[in-house]
């Protein structure tokens, strides 16, 4: 197990850090052994496991999509077409009941949304252990690294630099189209003649900008916020196995019982995230 000869509170650690690639200011171009060497590389470091995950998912959907539609046959569709057709109808229904304008990107938008959170947060569902364990092996066997300072995490949601990345993804659209639609006059006429017109312009400014900004921050904070905690308790339960039979067999019926609900909890933060983004876009295309 990744948490061999770790106490309680340095397994957790471990599952939680993140696999750091930085400029340190000592050691140069490294990855990072701890969690104080990964802070000391400031904020320009790359969180390996992250972008790898996130890309390779990515990267996954998209030919698995693609080689639907290559193929795709009329009349009854079977096996995974089917399984497409229906993802592809939710995300359509979803973008005509929250989207009342016309442009032919929200769609697609829709749907990669949807189906790439669905993907990252799908992760959460591997045991804790399992890929650490093998990135520790791949690292020792070929790389020489020492598994104990080797962090992996598998679930690119847990990790704040993506859930805002694809959530300022989202705002720098928002706000493309806001101008786009309106004009750069009518944009900044909306925060600032609104809602109290002329007389309230300092008003109407901080209401605005504070309902602008806090979009992609409440976007990216209720994804991560979920997942993180999911993980989380996913960790604390992988704990129970290391306390006897009986507090391994509880924790196995507490893995079960948690696993299964969260299938609920990532499908529905994915079809959040994709209606948020679907009525902000939408709001950027109404003009007042």
């Amino acid at each position: 197990m990744s948490g061999e000869g770790l106490t309680s509170g340095e397994y957790i650690k471990h599952h939680l850090q993140n696999m750091t690639f930085g400029n340190h200011p000592v050691e140069g171009w490294v990855m990072a052994t701890s969690p104080e060497q990964a802070k000391e590389m400031g904020f320009w470091a790359f969180h390996i496991d992250s972008l790898g995950w996130s890309f390779g998912l990515a990267i996954m959907f998209f030919f698995a999509f693609r080689s639907v539609a290559k193929t795709a046959t009329t009349g009854v569709p079977t096996g995974f077409q089917n399984f497409v057709e229906m993802i592809i109808e939710f995300v359509n229904d979803s973008v005509r009941g929250s989207f009342s304008a016309k442009n032919d990107l929200v769609a697609p938008l829709a749907l990669t949304v949807f189906a790439w959170v669905f993907l990252m947060n799908l992760m959460d569902l591997v045991p804790v252990d399992w890929l650490p364990m093998f990135a520790g092996w791949v690292g020792s066997t070929f790389f020489g690294a020492d598994p104990h300072h080797l962090y992996f995490k598998v679930v690119p949601t847990t990790d704040p630099n993506v859930t805002f990345g694809m959530a300022l993804g989202v705002f720098w659209l928002m706000l493309y189209y806001s101008v786009k639609v309106k004009g750069l006059g009518g944009f900044l006429g909306e925060l600032a003649f609104q809602p109290f017109g002329k007389a309230g312009i300092v008003v109407n400014l901080i209401l605005e900008v504070v309902s602008l900004i806090s979009k992609p921050i409440s976007l990216a904070l209720r994804l991560f916020g979920n997942m993180y905690a999911g993980e989380t308790i996913f960790i604390l339960i992988a704990l129970m196995y290391s306390g006897g039979l009986a507090i391994g067999s509880f924790g196995g019926l507490l893995q079960l019982g948690w696993a299964i609900f969260h299938i609920l909890i990532i499908t529905l933060q994915a079809f959040i995230f994709m209606t948020l983004t679907i009525v902000y876009m939408d709001m950027a295309h109404q003009d007042h």
